[in-house]
């Protein structure tokens, strides 16, 4: 089983603020591919470097698992191609960690 991290802006680079229905259409379609998800709605903040300079995002997080990895991958390589057009990013982060169920 896996479970899998989106790291979401909540700012396009230009500095102005990602649509809330952006987010929330994210939500409805984690939800219905997953069949569940988790979201941390509190803004984190994301910080890292490139050429020296240091880069700052504020962030949202969605938590996704599945047992179904093939087809998981797959959807979340698809989603995340079409966030970094739609949210106008370089990248999104997303993680995978293995995890078991108790």
């Amino acid at each position: 089983m896996k479970e899998y991290d989106l790291f979401i802006p909540l700012y396009y680079n230009d500095g102005t603020p990602i649509e809330p229905v952006k987010i929330q259409v994210l939500q409805a379609r984690l939800l219905e591919f997953f069949n569940g998800v988790t979201f941390f709605p509190q803004p984190n903040q994301g910080l890292w470097q490139s050429g020296g300079v240091t880069y700052r995002d504020e962030i949202v997080i969605f938590r996704v698992v599945s047992d179904k990895v093939r087809s998981a991958r797959q959807f979340l390589r698809r989603l995340k191609e079409e966030l970094k057009t739609s949210l106008d990013q370089e990248d999104i982060f997303l993680i995978e960690r293995d995890v078991q169920r108790l």
